[in-house]
């Protein structure tokens, strides 16, 4: 259902289109917009969501794709005429993770093991070339508790953060898509430590997770997030045998949540957000740090960006800071001079790094609290918490919340 004329809480430069609670399924993850049509991920409701919008005034939910019981597909991508998408558990509807403590505190896998929790680990290869009926064309499976989130742009390989069983926590797993019926692992990196199966050992402090969140990749270079690990910079010239350039590690001081890397090739620079893990700054803010990493092998930072400040978002409830970048994919918005940042209860934001040492705030839009609570997890606060973006060509944002359904934006520029 489409909804009109919502009024944000607060707005600069951004104006509201249209809003659908996407039939019920409010849960919004990741979102891809391609051919005219919305593809979107979800948290709880196990399952993808296609919109038609192409009238973005009045979006309307064409399909739905149920997963296997116990499984969801919250990450997804796009390219010509298909459509890849994790399955992986469905974590906040397990009794196992009830806490934000439970999740980012530690291996998942862990915690699941020797459970009775059903699920299915792979990645599902779809067939767009309806955009409004995806067609399952592919699968391959995955021993451990499976993928995280995935990068395609096309080519021969694309690019998943993978548990497998004999690892601590997500890894970066290559995978040649050659045959999109069953695309095969070919090549694997990890941070030292994480191989348990291969007889490492974690050096560090319990209660971190070292965990490939997803990588980025610009020519022959992958840039990673690791959570609690922090950025490295992965060469990928032999995608068999991929090697770790430079690791970079902001924690401590500044706390873990190492989350979204964003390249901008065309400057040298590399974009990356820190993702609060605690509700009400209780373990201080996440920062999205600026570096110059025109030596792979030495990426420095020079810069943070601003926290907005037109609200005291840490007493509001909720995360408070960055969570998604919009990724600058082939034929979406792009832009090496504006970054476009959701940020949980602060909405959605975007900086201008023409200068790359002073990043500024120049348009922002914090929609309205949720009516109703998709979460199944006790004692959520009914709070906006923006989650990822999407932004076309022309400008028009696709702004996806756990609770709060689809929100579709006109980025009016600065």
């Amino acid at each position: 259902m489409a909804v009109h004329g919502m009024s944000p809480v607060a707005s600069r430069y951004i104006k509201f289109v249209s809003h659908s609670d996407m039939d019920g399924r409010g849960d919004g993850v990741q979102i891809m917009v391609h051919r005219g049509h919305a593809y979107v991920g979800h948290g709880f409701s196990n399952g993808i969501t296609t919109l038609d919008v192409r009238d973005a005034k009045n979006p309307k939910v064409v399909d739905f794709i149920v997963c296997p019981p116990g499984t969801r597909a919250l990450h997804l991508q796009t390219h010509e005429d298909h459509l890849l998408a994790v399955n992986a558990p469905s974590v906040w509807t397990m009794q196992q993770f009830q806490t934000d403590k439970d999740y980012f505190g530690g291996s998942p896998a862990d915690r699941l093991k020797g459970t009775a929790n059903q699920f299915t680990a792979g990645i599902r290869v779809y067939d767009i070339s309806r955009p409004e009926k995806p067609r399952e064309i592919g699968f391959m499976p995955v021993e451990g508790i499976g993928p995280h989130r995935i990068w395609y742009v096309g080519g021969r390989y694309a690019y998943a953060s993978i548990h497998f069983a004999d690892f601590t926590d997500h890894i970066l797993a290559i995978i040649d898509m050659s045959d999109l019926r069953k695309p095969q692992v070919v090549g694997r990196c990890w941070i030292p430590g994480m191989w348990r199966g291969g007889g490492e050992t974690p050096t560090w402090r319990a209660g971190r997770r070292y965990a490939l969140h997803h990588a980025l990749v610009a020519g022959n270079i992958a840039y990673g997030a690791w959570r609690d690990g922090g950025l490295t910079v992965i060469d990928l010239a032999d995608p068999t045998r991929p090697k770790i350039l430079a690791h970079r590690n902001t924690d401590p001081p500044f706390g873990g949540g190492t989350h979204s890397p964003l390249p901008l090739p065309e400057r040298n620079l590399l974009v990356v957000a820190d993702e609060p893990a605690s509700a009400n700054c209780q373990d201080g803010l996440r920062y999205i740090w600026m570096y110059d990493v025109r030596e792979s092998s030495n990426p420095v930072s020079i810069a943070t960006f601003p926290q907005p400040a037109e609200a005291d978002y840490c007493a509001k409830g909720g995360f408070f800071g960055a969570h998604n970048m919009h990724e600058n994919r082939p034929g979406a918005f792009q832009s090496s001079r504006l970054i476009f940042a959701t940020y949980y209860n602060a909405g959605v934001r975007v900086f201008d790094i023409e200068d790359q040492f002073r990043p500024r705030e120049v348009a922002f839009y914090v929609p309205p609290n949720p009516a109703r609570m998709m979460d199944p997890r006790p004692n959520r606060p009914q709070v906006i918490q923006s989650a990822d973006c999407y932004v076309d060509r022309n400008g028009l944002m696709y702004l996806t919340d756990p609770n709060a359904g689809l929100n579709i934006l006109q980025f009016e520029g600065a």
